[in-house]
């Protein structure tokens, strides 16, 4: 019996009562990492004694909104999750999947595995190591309330847009321009028809948004801050060190101060 069945089963039995939001989490870890150039593929390479991709679960572990974890991994790395995972401590982790030719496809593969009990589904990049549960919970509050939502950031910078030989062509207000982020966070139903949509018009979109866009849905934006990067290149790696290491060295402090 799968695991999501069980878990099923086990609640019936015990009487407790269906979760109003259970949501489920798709991580997208599948990729190949092409830009990175390094040793391993990015979401193995260790941060502050960790795999990268072990940092994100831990964030989606914590978060309380979070039902479910399936990773869409790459097909020569499905073995190492269930080791990863006990090693953290991380008990959400429902499935790992084999991550498609595309991130869109590797999401795909992850939708067919959630929950029958799943309302919604928080979609995000294996290589943003810096979420924290808080932000997870501020995106999924939002979705739950508009139905769709996602982390974003807004732009501190003057964007310009250019011509097709590089020279500016206009100025866009800034005020407008969002830097969209993950997680995104939808109805699954919802999700689910944008997925479908897509793929009956051949559709490739390089966000999560974008095929929900197509449904015309409106997406809450949700401010994340500058730090939920993307880990794309190594030097991306001594940032994501830096702010971790910062988030340990205040957590310690916290925790001095309270038993002072």
């Amino acid at each position: 019996m799968c695991l999501e069945k069980l878990t099923e089963v086990l609640r019936a039995l015990s009487g407790a009562p269906r979760r109003k939001h259970f949501t489920s989490a798709i991580i997208a870890a599948g990729g190949s990492s092409e830009r990175f150039e390094g040793t391993l593929t990015k979401q193995m390479t260790h941060i502050c004694g960790k795999p990268l991709i072990a940092h994100t679960l831990l964030a989606f572990e914590r978060a309380e909104c979070i039902d479910e974890i399936i990773v869409c991994a790459k097909e020569d790395e499905l073995e190492v999750y269930k080791e990863l995972c006990e090693e953290n401590g991380i008990t959400k982790v429902s499935e790992v999947v084999v991550g498609g030719k595309t991130r869109q496809e590797s999401i795909f593969n992850g939708l067919r595995k959630v929950s029958d009990e799943s309302k919604y589904v928080a979609i995000s990049d294996g290589a943003r190591c810096l979420v924290t549960p808080e932000q997870i919970k501020e995106v999924c509050s939002a979705a739950y309330k508009y139905d769709a939502a996602t982390a974003a950031h807004r732009s501190t910078d003057t964007v310009k847009i250019s011509d097709d030989h590089g020279f500016i062509d206009s100025t866009t207000d800034r005020n407008t321009v969002w830097l969209a982020q993950t997680p995104q966070v939808f109805k699954t139903n919802l999700y689910r028809a944008a997925t479908y949509t897509a793929l009956e018009n051949g559709y490739e979109g390089t966000d999560d948004n974008m095929l929900v866009e197509l449904l015309k849905c409106p997406i809450k934006l949700v401010e994340c801050g500058s730090q939920n990067i993307k880990v794309t290149t190594v030097d991306d790696i001594i940032l994501a060190r830096a702010v971790i290491e910062s988030r340990f060295s205040e957590n310690g402090a916290k925790s001095r101060e309270g038993q002072a």
